[in-house]
């Protein structure tokens, strides 16, 4: 018998929805399949038009489980957004037990009055996540499971988003016919995937670059302890080379990934440190590779970084850059910033983030993963492996006193067998 839970993660991006089903042991990933399809319905990380989206969701679960040989019916899917809002809050709690042991029962009540935070009606609850436990007023406690005391608190941070966008998104799985078995904000999958266990103890920024959206999570002490979201990303970048070059979105796009030159170097280690490759020198670069229907073929390589593409990339990092000041994290970070997601493969981001940031940069992949990893060994697919991470730690966290807690989705629960045979004799009626 092969150990391991089958876990299925669907990360819905602006530019590309992503499925992987993995086998998760000990939060490594064992790849089974993984499939991947332009996105379509979704704009800035949020569902725009659920017909398209759930044809996009479609195509990318059909490649994948055709791949690993799996028919899926549970995943753990992404949520991303300028909806996305995050705040710490403290829950206390009188021990239960007469002789003040603190059982499993004491956490999950300790948990559930931090969760007592004035939040509008139009917003729910996606994450609880304990940072650390305070029992008799003894601090910095990770797990107070079987320890002895009369009073138990908890600092959590809590990530809530747009009930409108998780009833968009239920919809959306429910019309494919998959059930969602939790929902991960999309920046936090990110960093289970490219942080160490050092980084996050340390105190680390982890920037998730999209193609719509940056999503930024930054540990202290070894948990989350900022979340946000900026309505920027990797695809303005592109409309800047369009406008620049005076060229269709289609072929900036595809100048803007032959300067990154992810095919050759797929491990991006030296990502915006050194740019000398073939075909590409100080003076100009040479597109007539790429067979561009405005038949350009010599840019100057000077007009393409320093020009174009460096504004843009200063832009955002000091953006981040204010993000971090309005966090009160600024000066709790010396691992610095982890930069992953699609963007991260944009020439010459090290250095700007450098620069801009005056921290340690450095480019997170993906790591704990075997199998096909080939082709995912890329930050574009950090938040898609961080998904099965999240996934395959749902059900164990429930007696774990420390991790990721079920996303509250009360009110959008449906009887999904009912629905799919009354979507199935509807398809037999003319």
């Amino acid at each position: 018998m092969v150990d391991g839970k089958i876990v299925v993660g669907v990360d819905i991006g602006t530019s590309k929805i992503v499925t992987i089903i993995a086998r998760v042991e000990n939060e490594i990933a064992n790849v089974l399949g993984v499939s991947e399809v332009a996105s379509r319905g979704v704009k800035k990380g949020q569902i725009v038009d659920i017909k398209e989206a759930v044809e996009s969701i479609n195509n990318s679960l059909d490649g994948a489980e055709r791949m690993a040989g799996y028919s899926v019916s549970h995943v753990a899917a992404s949520i991303g957004g300028g909806h996305i809002e995050s705040q710490n809050s403290r829950g206390v709690v009188a021990v239960s037990s007469p002789q003040g042991e603190i059982t499993e029962s004491d956490l999950a009540r300790v948990i559930d009055a931090a969760k007592a935070v004035s939040l509008p009606s139009s917003r729910q609850i996606v994450h609880v996540l304990p940072r650390n436990y305070v029992v008799d007023g003894q601090e910095g406690i990770k797990d107070p499971i079987s320890m002895t005391g009369i009073r138990l608190e908890v600092d959590t941070h809590i990530i809530s988003a747009a009930s409108t966008s998780l009833m968009n998104l239920e919809k959306a799985f429910s019309q494919v016919g998959i059930d969602i078995d939790g929902v991960a904000f999309s920046g936090y999958a990110s960093s289970l995937s490219v942080l160490s266990e050092t980084e996050k103890e340390l105190g680390v920024v982890c920037v998730d670059i999209g193609a719509g959206t940056t999503d930024i999570s930054i540990y202290s002490e070894g948990s989350v302890a900022y979340s946000s979201v900026l309505p920027i990303g990797a695809r303005h970048i592109t409309n800047d080379l369009a406008i620049g070059l005076r060229i269709s979105l289609e072929s900036s796009e595809k100048i803007k990934i032959y300067l990154s030159n992810t095919r050759k170097n797929p491990k991006i280690e030296r990502l915006g440190e050194t740019f000398e490759k073939e075909n590409i020198n100080r003076d100009e670069v040479d597109l007539s590779s790429l067979g561009l229907p405005e038949d350009l073929r010599k840019v100057s390589h000077k007009t393409l970084t320093d020009g174009i593409i460096r504004p843009r990339l200063n832009e955002i990092f000091t953006m981040i850059g204010i993000e971090i000041k309005r966090s009160g994290y600024a000066g709790q970070t010396p691992a610095g910033i982890v930069i992953t997601g699609g963007g991260a493969l944009t020439v010459g981001i090290a250095d700007s983030a450098k620069r801009t940031l005056a921290m340690p940069v450095r480019i997170g992949l993906p790591i704990n993963i075997k199998g096909l990893i080939d082709e995912i060994e890329t930050p574009a697919f950090a938040t898609v492996v961080g998904l099965a991470v999240f996934g395959g730690s749902l059900d164990v966290r429930k007696s774990l006193p420390f991790g990721i807690s079920l996303p509250s989705l009360g009110n959008l629960g449906f009887n999904k067998a009912l629905s799919r045979l009354i979507n199935l004799i509807k398809s037999f009626m003319p």
